[in-house]
């Protein structure tokens, strides 16, 4: 088999678009992977641990091209629109202070930490790290890509600014790194203060998915 590809995102909304006309290949625990002879493109959850069970079904699946984590990300910085798509050059591990290179790079730093960000994480990111953005896998895909000799890259769309946040939401991710959709919509719908905030939410993540899909899907047309 030829290496392939691989592009992991957190959840199936990440990567929806791109694997509707793919047969699938892998559905174990939080971890579901579609594919063809040019790529694999799949989910694992979100964290840490999620993105590690992730990279290790791919990675029997045969040889990999390269790795594109890929999926949302919460802006670090100022004048950074919801939908951009950003491919930062650097992945800061928060927890560990680890650096790892992305290849094909706009120069901008990525910055993974455990949990959602506040907005006084964003900001701190942002002064400590010099951060763009922030989400929660890229750093664990980066450092496995490193130690399997697999050329890394990251593409991120940013679905809130350094302005948003919505407090509570990080009691709805759960141990095994899925989001319970489910109880957020109903913890949401009894409290009309939170709507308005839940659906800039729920428009700047659906665009940002449309503008990262797009953006894979270019890749993968120029390099058929």
């Amino acid at each position: 088999m030829e290496p392939r590809k691989v592009y992991l995102g957190a959840l199936k909304r990440e990567v929806a678009p791109l694997v509707r006309h793919l047969p699938k290949l892998v559905s174990a625990g939080s971890v579901e992977l579609w594919g063809d002879e040019r790529c694999v493109i799949g989910f694992g959850g979100m964290g840490p641990v999620c993105a590690t069970q992730a990279f290790q079904a791919v990675n029997e699946l045969g040889p990999i091209a390269s790795l594109t984590s890929i999926g949302w990300a919460g802006a670090c910085t100022e004048g950074i629109a919801i939908g951009s798509v950003l491919r930062p050059s650097t992945i800061i591990n928060a927890k560990t202070g680890e650096r790892y290179p992305a290849a094909s790079g706009d120069g901008r730093v990525l910055v993974t930490i455990d949990r959602f960000a506040d907005l006084n994480e964003k900001r701190r990111l942002k002064a400590t790290y010099g951060a763009s953005c922030v989400e929660m896998e890229a750093a664990t895909l980066a450092r496995l890509a490193a130690a399997h000799q697999i050329p890394f890259y990251c593409i991120k769309s940013i679905s809130d600014t350094v302005e948003f946040e919505l407090k509570g939401i990080e009691r709805f991710h759960t141990p095994d790194g899925r989001f319970r959709e489910g109880a957020f919509a109903l913890f949401t719908a009894l409290r009309p203060w939170m709507w308005l905030a839940v659906m800039k939410m729920a428009n700047g993540s659906k665009l940002a998915v449309e503008n990262h899909c797009a953006e894979v899907e270019r890749e993968l047309k120029n390099t058929a």
